[in-house]
């Protein structure tokens, strides 16, 4: 539950808190029940108070004992009975439901009206009927006197459809082209209808004429400058004489029906429809809804009372508990919002012990404090010079870092970096005239972030382009800033970046020469299919190098781990020559080491270990470091040496040299079969078996 007090009336949310998903066991209920506190604190009204995707409507009986809400997805109907405080039944349809209309004080006898311009009627067992209408529908009434069922929609017509009798009668035709809504009073039974053309149209159902016209839209266009047309989009009666008008441009006008002004205009400010109007009789309060906000004004003053607004949602529909002060507010999300507000009245009968729990809530006086929170490592509070606060009130350790005010964050990161904001302000009037650049004839280029990468992806899509593959990433919108942001640029000198390198270069320095020279002069142009399996001079080239590219990349990648670990084991030294304080004086004395020579070991020299770690090494290794074409090795028993030389016999070099150039001389002259005819011989030239 979350409190709320908008002009200083407290409002309960008592939907909001975490739901449990329907398909878990009770047994997993009740073990996370104890597990979780704000679960356990939850208040859940009435069970399972929620749709699948979304609810668009949701009403109230006349005798107060059931809620009925429709949603999607997929389309269906839901009655609560709130004697047991949970689910009744639930029916599904093939469509949307528009609207709905509850016939009896119960849940016996219910209309839906759907978006595919069907009619659904409903007994307690299930549907009873449908029909279909000529036009789309928006909206019903039913009149009580007659049993007529009146439909508007998308046309003048107004269709009257008498249950008693079972049949339409005859239409009442109006002047506008679209009826979007209709109300009719509940003291002296007369029908309005507001068009799309922002007139309210009254007809007598005893005589079936129109009785008078209000034009709404020349009210609001008197007032105001508004930026669409004011169309009726919401009506209802309250007492005899009062009407509330809702418009698309999101004003509220209030009526004395025997007036043609409005004796008060609302704005909503948002410039929304207002979807819905509902009169709260016992304090003279209006209650007005658009996608956005549910307001609650004094009917005379226009005074605001209270409001409610939407968070990551949109506000559909809203019903009103009569004499209490409970609304439920069909919306965007899966849950119903249940709203209480104890200044309206009290709670429902049947949950009334909120009275008491809000008293409690009342008596007792909690500050609320609205703090936004950083979270920062370990590394950015050194950055900032912040590290001394570790273990304080003013951060709090989380997982690998810790959550700081922001206020205070703010302030270190002006003091550690005075000119950052210049720096910023620098970058962006750059990246503007960047922009403003582009809008001129330009020459393709590589991009200024990245060029490595570019080449690398270019490359590929000239691959894939002879494959007949797809677009690369270069055309990519989605990735355009990881080409222009210097934000994103690769840091070469970074360790990941180092061992990876070898892996992901896998254009050589040639391509990579030529693939950047067409670039530059602008050779973008498609490659031109060749015959189909005659290889390109490029590719019988690269099929040769492919694996002279793989033994280069793969000594790339040892050379570069090797380096990388040398460097982290120096910066292990250091760090552990720090840590014991050693002293670099000069003529400071090292301390003698001494050796400890096991039973029956004999001494081969203080150089030992230091000669066997050599001579674990390759022999490559070795005759690399020596520079020598000769190499001694130290035998594992005694203090036997072997020597032996690296050398090839003159004959055997020159065998090699002749045999790799008569290889490349063949290779030249070499003819592939891949080019040759192959189209059938004729029919006079075949064997005949």
């Amino acid at each position: 539950m979350i409190v709320s007090d908008p002009n200083n009336v407290k409002i309960y949310n008592l939907s909001a808190g975490k739901s449990l998903p329907e398909w878990l066991s009770d047994r997993k209920r009740r073990a996370l029940q104890k597990k979780n506190v704000d679960i356990r604190r939850r208040i859940q009204l009435i069970q399972d108070f929620e749709m699948p995707a979304l609810s668009t409507t949701v009403k109230v009986s006349r005798d107060g004992e059931y809620v009925f809400a429709t949603g999607t997805y997929k389309p269906r109907v839901r009655c609560y009975d709130v004697n047991n405080l949970s689910l009744k039944f639930e029916r599904c349809f093939d469509s949307d439901v528009v609207t709905f209309e509850i016939l009896m004080d119960d849940y016996s006898k219910l209309v839906f009206l759907h978006c595919d311009r069907y009619v659904e009627f409903h007994a307690a067992h299930g549907r009873y009927h449908r029909l279909r209408i000529p036009k789309f529908g928006r909206d019903m009434q039913y009149h009580y006197p007659t049993c007529d069922l009146y439909l508007v929609g998308a046309g003048p017509e107004v269709y009257r459809l008498n249950l008693e009798r079972g049949q339409f009668l005859n239409s009442l035709v109006t002047e506008a082209s679209e009826v979007n809504r209709c109300a009719i009073n509940p003291v002296h039974q007369l029908f309005m209808c507001g068009t799309e053309e922002g007139k309210v149209e009254a007809w007598d159902p005893r005589s079936r004429e129109r009785v008078g016209i209000l034009d709404c839209a020349f009210s609001c266009l008197a007032d105001s400058q508004l930026d669409g047309f004011p169309s009726v989009s919401a009506l209802k009666f309250s007492g005899g004489l009062t009407l509330g008008v809702g418009t698309a441009t999101g004003q509220v006008l209030l009526y004395d029906i025997r007036s043609n002004k409005p004796f008060y205009l609302k704005d909503h400010m948002y410039g929304l429809p207002i979807r819905e109007v509902e009169f709260f009789e016992a304090q003279d309060l209006v209650i007005s809804l658009d996608e956005r906000v549910v307001k609650l004004w004094e009917k005379n003053t226009g005074k605001l009372f209270t409001s409610i607004e939407a968070v990551d949602t949109k506000f559909y529909n809203f019903s009103v508990i009569p004499n209490t002060g409970m609304i439920f507010i069909a919306n965007e999300n899966p849950k119903i919002l249940t709203y209480y507000i104890p200044s309206l009245g009290p709670a429902p009968r049947w949950c009334g012990f909120l009275d008491s729990l809000t008293e409690e809530l009342e008596e007792s006086n909690m500050e609320t404090v609205y703090d936004d929170y950083k979270f920062v490592t370990r590394r950015e509070l050194q950055e900032l010079g912040l590290d001394h606060l570790v273990g304080t009130n003013l951060l709090r350790a989380y997982m690998h870092g810790f959550f700081m005010d922001i206020r205070l964050y703010k302030k270190a990161k002006s003091a550690a970096e005075p000119f950052a904001f210049e720096e910023y302000r620098k970058q962006k009037i750059q990246q503007k005239l960047d922009e403003d650049r582009s809008n001129r004839v330009q020459l393709k280029k590589l991009p200024k972030v990245n060029q490595d990468l570019a080449l690398k992806l270019m490359n590929d899509d000239m691959k894939k382009k002879k494959n007949k593959g797809g677009s690369g990433l270069l055309m990519d919108e989605r990735f355009k800033a990881l080409f222009e942001n210097p934000d994103f640029q690769v840091d070469k000198n970074a360790e990941e970046f180092r061992l990876l390198n070898p892996v992901l270069s896998r254009l050589d320095r040639t391509q990579k020469k030529q693939l950047k020279k067409q670039v530059l002069q602008q050779q973008f142009d498609e490659v031109e299919e060749e015959p189909e399996g005659r290889p390109s001079s490029e590719e019988e080239s690269h099929s040769d190098s492919s694996s002279d590219d793989d033994r280069e990349w793969t000594k790339d990648l040892k050379r570069q781990y090797r380096q990388v670990r040398q460097e982290e084991r120096e910066r292990d030294v250091e760090e552990r020559k720090k840590k014991a304080g050693v002293e670099e004086a000069e003529g400071t004395r090292s301390q003698p080491k001494f050796f400890a020579l096991r039973e029956g070991e004999e001494f081969r020299g203080l150089n030992h270990s230091i000669k066997r770690k050599r001579n674990n090494k390759p022999l490559g290794e070795r005759v690399h470091r020596e520079g020598q074409s000769s190499v001694r090795t130290m035998g594992s028993l005694g203090n036997r040496e072997m020597t032996f030389s690296i050398w090839k016999e003159k004959r055997n070099v020159r065998a090699e040299q002749q045999a790799r150039s008569h290889h490349e001389e063949r290779r030249k002259l070499q003819r592939s079969a891949r080019g040759l005819q192959s189209k059938p011989l004729p029919r006079f030239l075949r064997l005949k078996h």
